[in-house]
């Protein structure tokens, strides 16, 4: 499954440690974005990692699912992704 994951972390040490477990699971395309390609396995190891990261009462993480017809709709105005490779690590 493709899934786009976006984050807003009050703390910069919980933010840190978001985008570290983040990049082992795909690609940073915007300061709180990633894009991830994963199993349903992995999401669910993901999920797990993040609930323990994050604040709950203060922080958020979103993950939305894009099946591959929307994938093909993606558009962007400006600058695309970050500095990183904008390639998709498949778990």
């Amino acid at each position: 499954m493709y899934m786009v994951i976006a984050y807003d972390i009050t703390s910069d040490r919980r933010r840190s440690k978001l985008v570290k477990v983040l990049k082992d699971y795909g690609t940073r395309v915007n300061y709180s974005v990633f894009e991830c390609e994963m199993g349903k396995e992995a999401l669910v190891e993901l999920k797990k990692k993040i609930a323990e990261i994050v604040n709950k009462k203060r922080d958020s993480v979103l993950f939305y699912e894009l099946c591959k017809g929307c994938r093909g709709k993606m558009d962007s105005i400006g600058v695309k992704g970050s500095d990183e490779s904008h390639g998709i690590i498949t778990i």
